[in-house]
Formats: structure tokens, sequence, C-alpha cells
């Protein structure tokens, strides 16, 4: 045996054997050794041979490749070459490297003539995926594709949802196959972290297997006689069963079924079953199998394309127990086949364009919800509304173009659909230039055009303003008497929205410049010109002739409105500097407008400007309207200030405070049009309400905000916000937001209460991995119900003078209109939660009711996920079922 780095000759003959012997030795190696030793270290190279009847062939019988052969490097502390067993042995930090398989040991021997490496002593192999395999022996292949290894662990991080995820294998032994397949004998799964204090402690979970086969080139995983274990403990067997390898992001296969039950629908599961067709688009069939109805089929198709991606969502099914539902018109019981589509899709034309739809069609209102089809896109709260919709947008530098279509499906019971629009196309286009020598500044140019229909007039009758009396209604709830709105009259109905065709096309330029003066005072100097076309042609059909034929103001056909106007924004910032106390701010703020009165008030229809709200956002609009079917005119000055802090710490303070003043021509808020919009706003006086803001925010992570509108006569609150956000980490792992909102009755709105709430929500960690959580909507005012008519809060009503406000007895009381408690747990391979969520829905006589839920919801990461929905029942028929649960 000759020993590298080592001799012991005696004599000339000893030595000159010695010498030759040594050059056999050097010569025989340099088949292995071809990089010499770093310092410290001994490095090799070496060609593994081939068997003699694999000449032609790889390792898996298929033709040989024409590349050459990868080199087997090795490197250690100290290389020992027996000459007699034709072995090479490293010991002393020993890495062997064949491709991209490295091999980590501190002893390793490789014999020649068996083509066998053999690891010893922390063993640790990597192979090309990036997995790392440990454990304490290893006997492998030369090429490290095939052998057995004992006490075998392997980790593999892997990215499941945009996540780093550790998996790991452990077996007492294992066999690897062709590079490609590990055979784990009595073998563990999981992608838990083992304890750090005590690491022979059961993770969280795992799953333990008589055999378990990983499959790298067929990416499966399959597991014998395997259980699940939950800290330890057996909780689920399973004779059988194969799943993905958690680095597949799409295979075909079974996903995680879904349970339901309910008393319509009976009990049933549901099986999707995912088909990976292709790289960019797939199918998931999703049968539902339940006990009261039958089959409901549903199926999704997904494709991404180049230019972007498109998905079809189809589901049905013909009853087999229609009258577990209410007949029509409170519910489908009168259907035999109840079925939706559902798309969505977008796609880039270029890097300025792109266009898409959202698209969603029932064949009732009640069905997503019953079947319990989750959708995105339906608004759940006290309304439920389906919005379809398709667009084109384009975006320049400076300019915007953006096209849609909508259609609203209503899927409260109390919707007519006919009263709902159907609104294409909304056409808006946005436009900034710089504005022409030697006027400089800014030139903008926007258009809007919209069309909609509606077959039938939305209407609302107005609550009366004189004696306030007490009418029996269902369930025993009293309701003051409404209005009657047969025909139209200012006084006792708000129009919504007509029936019939309406169209509007739009157009404003412009301008506007700053200047800034020697003593720093900002003056900004604009104008604009807007004109309106609108063709009106209303419906006058059916029931609702007669409520429309007293609109005898309203123009029809084709007519149209210009409204110029020129402004001057004035402000003159103060700035003083305090050091450690921050930079100071002080800047009074006036604006003067003048412009022709608005025309046509009540005479043209009105669907986008109904949103008017008064607060110190709309201050210093030019045109405080929310959209385009009603324009400000007249003369107007806004005035205002607002101070703020800045300080080195981080801490940040700003109040507003402001007016707006009507002073020449026609006030636009004083004179409603057939919604009342304007109308108890706090503009429609001369001098407006007062608004004001106070913002503070003492770091990045808390910050507090309140606006407020105080009467211009007495001071008293008529809108009042408040809310703070906050995440207290480090110093407190709670993150919180709580918001509180009061509004003042709106008469001439529908609104002839206050309407008042809280709506607050809290995460509190309470370990690391332990959390509970919760959020609450509380109706302060609950004498109301979601059709803005009374409830069951007020006591009496007191007899007023015609015209004015009510007055209550009974302020109403605190509702608990909705709230979410929960609590879970969550690591790195692990997310448990148990929620109770009671959520507001709209009836079909128009109470305030409740549904009560309890969902639990588990994730084995890298195995799957599952959702428990239990209702816990409601005393309500409003989602269309006959019998109460």
């Amino acid at each position: 045996m000759s020993v590298f780095g080592s001799g012991n000759g005696t004599g000339p003959w000893q030595e000159l054997g010695l010498a030759l012997r040594k050059v056999a030795d050097i010569a025989f190696a340099a088949s292995l050794l071809a990089l010499l030793p770093a310092a410290g270290s001994t490095a090799a190279e070496a060609r593994p041979a081939a068997p003699a009847d694999a000449k032609n062939t790889d390792a898996k019988g298929k033709p040989a490749s024409d590349k050459p052969a990868e080199r087997l490097l090795v490197e250690a502390a100290e290389l020992i070459y027996d000459n007699d067993r034709n072995t090479v042995t490293a010991r002393g930090n020993a890495e062997l490297h064949y491709g991209p398989r490295t091999l980590q040991a501190d002893r390793v021997l490789y014999d020649r003539n068996t083509s066998r490496v053999f690891a010893e002593g922390n063993v640790r192999l990597t192979d090309e995926t990036g997995a790392v395999l440990t454990g304490a022996k290893m006997e492998l292949t030369d090429d490290f594709k095939n052998g057995f290894i004992d006490a075998l662990r392997i980790q593999q991080t892997i990215e499941v949802k945009g996540q780093p995820v550790r998996t790991r294998f452990s077996a007492p032994r294992a066999e690897r196959i062709e590079g490609d397949r590990t055979s784990f004998e009595y073998g563990t799964y999981t992608a838990c972290e083992p304890c750090k204090n005590n690491p022979e402690t059961p993770p969280l979970w795992q799953i333990r297997a008589t055999k378990i086969i990983h499959n790298n080139e067929t990416h499966t995983i399959a597991f014998e006689e395997s259980t699940l274990e939950i800290a330890g403990i057996p909780l689920a067997y399973m004779p059988y069963f194969e799943t993905a390898d958690p680095s597949v992001k799409r295979k075909s296969g079974f996903l995680t079924p879904r349970f339901i039950t309910s008393t319509a629908l009976g009990t049933g599961v549901s099986t999707p079953y995912f088909f990976n067709l292709a790289p960019d688009y797939d199918l998931t069939l999703s049968p539902a199998f339940l006990s009261n109805q039958g089959v409901l089929g549903q199926a999704e198709f997904r494709q991404r394309l180049d230019t972007g991606f498109y998905n079809l969502r189809l589901s049905g099914i013909f009853q087999t127990t229609p009258s577990a539902f209410l007949p029509g018109p409170l519910g489908a019981g009168d259907r035999d086949f109840r079925g939706a589509v559902e798309s969505k899709g977008q796609f880039h034309i270029n890097d300025r364009w792109r266009t898409g739809w959202d698209l969603v069609g029932v064949t009732d209102k009640w069905f997503l919800d019953n079947y319990r089809i989750r959708n995105q896109s339906i608004t759940t709260d006290y309304f439920r509304e389906a919005v379809s919709t398709a667009y084109l947008i384009g975006q320049g530098d400076r300019s915007w173009f953006e096209a849609r279509g909508y259609y609203f499906k209503g899927l409260s019971s109390f919707d007519w659909q006919k009263e709902q629009p159907i609104v294409l196309p909304v056409i808006d286009y946005d436009k900034r230039i710089n504005g022409p020598a030697p006027l400089g500044g800014e030139v903008r140019f926007e258009a809007n055009i919209t069309s909609l229909t509606r077959e039938a007039t939305d209407f609302q009758g107005v609550p009366r303003t004189g004696a306030y009396l007490l009418s029996p209604s269902a369930n025993g709830i009293s309701y003051p008497l409404y209005e009657t709105c047969l025909t139209f009259t200012r006084s006792t109905c708000l129009i919504r929205g007509l029936a019939g065709a309406n169209t509007r096309a739009s157009a404003q330029v412009s301008w506007r410049r700053t200047f800034i003066d020697d003593a720093g005072q900002v003056l900004t100097p604009f104008a604009y010109l807007r004109t309106d076309a609108f063709f009106v042609d209303p419906r006058k059909t059916g029931y609702q002739n007669a409520l429309v034929q007293n609109l005898t103001t309203q123009d029809s056909d084709l007519s149209g409105r210009v409204m110029p106007a020129i402004g001057l924004d004035y402000r003159y910032p103060f700035v003083a500097n305090f050091g450690a106390l921050g930079v100071h701010t002080l800047e009074p703020i006036a604006q003067v407008i003048a412009r022709p009165s608005e025309t046509r008030i009540g005479r043209l229809p009105n669907e986008d400007a109904q949103s008017l709200v008064f607060d110190d956002t709309s201050l210093f609009e030019w045109d405080k309207f929310s959209g385009y079917d009603r324009v400000e005119g007249g003369v107007r000055t806004n005035l205002g200030g607002q101070y703020s802090v800045v300080t080195p710490a981080g801490w940040y303070a700003n109040v507003l405070f402001g007016e707006s003043i009507q002073i020449a021509g026609v006030n636009s808020f004083r004179r409603g049009d057939i919604a009342n919009v304007g109308l108890d706003s706090g503009l429609e006086n001369r001098r407006s309400d007062f608004v004001g803001r106070f913002q503070l925010s003492p770091n990045q992570n808390i910050s507090f905000i309140s606006r407020a509108r105080f009467d211009q006569r007495d001071f008293a609150v008529n809108r009042f916000e408040t809310g703070v956000t906050a995440r207290f980490a480090p110093f407190l792992p709670l993150d919180l937001s709580v918001f509180y909102s009061y509004y003042n009755a709106q008469p001439a709105l529908g609104f002839v209460h206050r309407r008042e709430g809280v709506t607050a929500s809290a995460t509190y960690h309470i370990t690391p991995n332990w959390f509970v959580t919760g959020s609450a909507l509380v109706d302060l005012s609950h004498y109301l119900d979601v059709r803005d008519n009374f409830a069951d809060a007020y006591t009496a009503y007191l007899a007023n003078p015609v015209g004015t406000a009510p007055v209550y007895v009974n302020p109403g009381k605190a509702y608990l209109s909705g709230i979410s408690l929960g609590a879970g747990y969550q690591d790195e391979c692990t997310t448990v939660s148990l929620n109770y969520i009671v959520s507001p829905i709209a009836t079909a006589l128009g109470t305030a009711e409740r549904n009560r839920t309890v969902l639990l919801r588990v994730e084995l990461k890298t195995l799957g996920e599952a959702d428990l929905r239990q209702n816990l029942g409601t005393v309500t028929t409003s989602d269309g079922i006959a019998t109460v649960r």
C-alpha cells in the first residue's frame, strides 16, 4: 500500500524500487488526480469506469450521449491510495463532486473495481435540485445515482404561495435508485421544523408510512400504509395515496374535497379534479353530490396566453327537490334547472392598451348563495349585487382612455331587475399638455360619454315631514307612514333613475398656472369651459305611467348646457423651523370662482352625481358634484386654512378648517334635482357648514384622523368621522383599526334619522405562532332597516310643523350588525384557524337580519388545505329557502 506524502526506503535498490513504485502510483493516479491540493487539503479528479457492457448505453440502457463523461472531483485533508485493493480513501472533510451532485463526509472510500462509493460519518449528499440528503452511512455508485443509505434525512427548500418552505424525509434505511427515485423504508414526511430545544420531539404533523417512494422524474410521492400524525398522535390511516411533489405547482389529480350541509341541499361532498392539460391551460371539474338536490356540476377552464389570461366557470344542477325553495318571486322553487356562467379575462394589446372583462350570469338571484358558490366580484354586505363589466383601457404619458360597459344583477330578495340599468358605453378621456405661450401652465381636456337604459323607473317615497304616525306591518313591527309616490311631485318622490334611454356627452377644457412671488405668496389662476349634451327618451309604460307622467318639466329628446368659469386660488404659507420641535407651516387659503348659474336643474336626469359629500376633501374642488350629470354654478368663494407640523422624530400633524360661501347667482345645492341632490348637504345655504380635518401620525405605524362638518348656525355636528389604525409591534404584538361615523338626518334625501356606527378590527399575537382576531360592525342607531325604513326603535313620534325635521323620543339602540371572532395557529408548515362570523343580509321584507357561520380552515403546507363551513341558522327566508333553518 502506498500513502501519498510519506516514504521509508532503505538502500539504493530499495530506493530505486520505491521510486519506480511511486512513478507507477503517480502514473496510475494521474487519471484520478488533476487538481493539485489546496492549502491543507488534497484534491483529485477521476473519470468513473464504465461497465464493459455499457460502452454504447447510459445507466438506463439508453443510447449513450456524445457528450464527454463528467469527472469525479475529490477534495479532502488526506487522500490514501491502495494499489493492491485499487481503492482511494479520502479522510478529513472529504468532499466529492460529480456533475451537479456533491457528497460530503468524514471518510469516503472509492472502490474502483466495483465503482462504488462508501461514505460514513456526517454524510451529506446534495443533488441537482438542491435537496440535501443526510445519513450515518451511504453506499452509492460513483455517479451518486444509486445506492443504500442508513439513517437517511432529506431536506429540500421549495416555494409555496410565494414563501420558502422546507420539506423533510427521514428513514432508518433508504435506497437511491437511478438518481431520481428514493425509497424510504418505514419513513416519515413533514414540512415542519424540528424543535430547537428538543429535536427528538415529534413535529406538529407528519406522515408516517411503511414505504415512501419519492420520484423526482414524475415529481410524485407515494405513501403505502400511511398514517397522519398530529403531535405524534395518529389521527388518520390511509392504505395508499399519492400526491404531487411539493415542487410541483400544477399536476393532474384530486384536490381537497369540500363538505356541504344545509336544510335545502342536504349533506354532500364536492370532489374537485384538476386536469393539467398543458403548461398554459387547465381544467377543473368539481361535481358536488347532494342528498336532497342531486348532482351540482361545476367546471372551470383557465388559459394563460402571451398577452394575458382568461377563465370560464360553468355551474348548474337539475334539482330533484325544487320545493325546498320558495316559489317565485321570493325564491326559485318553480325552477328545475338552475345555473350560472362566470368569466374573467385580461389581455395587453401593447404596452399602452389593455382590454378585459368580468362577467356573471345567473338563472336566478338566489343560486350562487343557495349552493354556496363563491365569487369575489359579488358584494355581500347588506345588499348582494353581481356587476358584469367589459373594458378597454389606454394609458399614455399624460393621457388616459377608458371605455366600459356594465350590467348590474341584483341578488337581494327585494331587488327588481327592471329597475337596474344597463350602462353601455361609459367612455372617459383625460389629456394634459403644457399650456401654449404666453399662457404657460397646464391645459387639461376631459371628456365623458355615458349611455344607459332602464325598463322601470327607480323611485322612493319621501317620509312625511308633518305628523309622524305609526302603522302596523309584518311581524308586529311598526313603520312610519311614507308619502305615496304614485305620481311624481318634488315633495313626495325621489327618482333614483328614470325608465327609458339616457345618453349624455360631456367635454371640459381647463387651464391653470401657479405663480409664486418673492414674498412666498402662491397664486393659481384657472379657467374652464364645460359643455354637456343630453338625449333623453323617457319610457312611460305599465303601472309607472302615472308616476312619470307628472314629470312635465323633464327635458326629452336633445338638450344641452354650457358652463364657463374663471377663478383664482390664493395661498400664503408661513414656514418656521424650530429645530427639535419640527417644521411648522401655517397656510391660509382663499379661492373664488365666477361662473353663470346652473341651468335646467331638475329638468335633466341625474344618474352619476347622487353621492354628494361635502367635507375637507371637496372644500376646494372647482365643482363639488361627484359626477357629470350635475354642474356647479354661480359665484362662490371657498375659504380656509391649514396648519401642519413635521418633526425630526417622525411626528406629523395637520389641521384644516374652512367653509364655502355662495356670493352671487343661483345656488346649485339649494335647488334639488329629481333625486334632491344638494339638499341637506351642508351647501344648500348661502354660507355653508364648516368642515374640518385633524390628522396625527406619531410614527409610520400609527395614524389618527378625524373629519367633521359643523352646522353654520349653532356649530352642531352634522357629520363626523374619526378613526385610528395602529401597529404596536415590537412593543406590543397588536394590530388595531377602529373607526366611528356619525351622519345627521337628511330628510330630503330619504334619511329621516341619524346614522351612527362603529367598525373595529384587531389581531393580537399571543405568541409568534398563536393569535386571536376579531372585527365588529356596530349600528348605534338601530331603528332603520336596509331600505331606509324604520324598525322597532321608535316608541313615539312627535307632531312637528310641516317642513321641519322630525323630533325623536327614542334615539335608537345599539345593534351588533356584523361580527367576526377567530383564533388560530400558524407556523412554517401549518395554518389552523377557527372563525365565528355574523354578517348582515338583506331580507325579502327589508328588515335587518344576520347570517351566522362557523368556518374552520386547516392548511398542511405542501399537502393541501381544507375548509369546513357550517351555517348555524337564521330566522329569515331572504335566501329563498322554504324552510326555517
